[in-house]
């Protein structure tokens, strides 16, 4: 029926209008229109009936208004609540949280471009309006714990008492990246990734890149990552006083400049 259907419009509309020359969309859609409305209007060739009249007497009287919102795609992906009770969405690379007792439980997390919805056992745990900016975290009041009651034992202190064992520039990083969050739940997966390196380097190499971070004003977890793997926290900056132009003989000296 469909294909028969787009025949029959290949042979009442396309056909006629294809050798006439239309200067606008608007001039081509008027006269598909008109061709159109002649096509519903024309009897079946078996039936003394038209399409318009079947419409009007059987399927007009059944059709619902459009919803009031257009219709959005949907996206989903299957992950674990991680410690810090939040979700991590992969595309935007946003943190979502939920309630903090589905801490470590498997999730579904279905989202639009507007919002962003987490499930599980197929009933809504949680909603968010859907925030596409990376690192950072969306946390509603209610999912957080009681008061001082931080998810497995986790709290700012444990973290601040871990970093002072490296040195007082780890504790001072570690404590401005706790302060630089609305919540401190928030900076806990960041704060265990700088700590965690205390494993791999040793404690004068942790406590130089902390304090390089706090002078340069870079308080995230990749800046210490990468300054420790490429050496950069060991660099000393040279003072521009000191760099002198080579002599060359294409290059004018200030006398040029007067």
């Amino acid at each position: 029926m469909a294909e028969n259907a787009v025949n029959l419009m290949y042979q009442r509309i396309f056909a006629p209008l294809r050798d006439i020359i239309f200067n606008s969309i608007s001039e081509l859609n008027e006269a598909a229109w008109e061709l159109l409305e002649k096509h519903n209007n024309t009897p079946f060739q078996k039936r003394d009936i038209t399409r318009r009249q079947l419409f009007e007497e059987i399927e007009k009287s059944e059709l619902r208004p459009l919803p009031v919102d257009r219709y959005e795609l949907k996206r989903y992906q299957v992950s674990r609540v991680e410690f810090t009770y939040h979700v991590y969405l992969k595309e935007d690379k946003h943190y979502y949280s939920v309630p903090n007792q589905y801490s470590g439980k498997k999730v579904k997390t279905i989202y639009s471009s507007r919002v962003v919805e987490i499930y599980k056992d197929n009933v809504r745990i949680a909603i968010h309006q859907r925030d596409r900016k990376p690192y950072r975290y969306t946390t509603i009041k209610q999912h957080m714990p009681p008061d001082h009651q931080y998810v497995n034992g986790w709290s700012p202190d444990r973290y601040i008492k871990w970093a002072e064992k490296m040195g007082g520039s780890v504790k001072e990083f570690i404590q401005l990246m706790l302060d630089q969050r609305e919540h401190p739940q928030q900076a806990f997966k960041a704060c265990m990734g700088v700590l965690k390196l205390g494993k791999k380097y040793d404690n004068e190499a942790m406590q130089l890149v902390c304090k390089k971070a706090i002078e340069i004003n870079c308080i995230s977890h990749r800046f210490i990552a990468n300054s420790l793997k490429n050496n950069t926290y060991k660099i000393e900056e040279q003072d521009p006083g000191d760099m002198k132009l080579p002599f060359h003989e294409n290059i004018r000296g200030k006398d040029n400049y007067k």
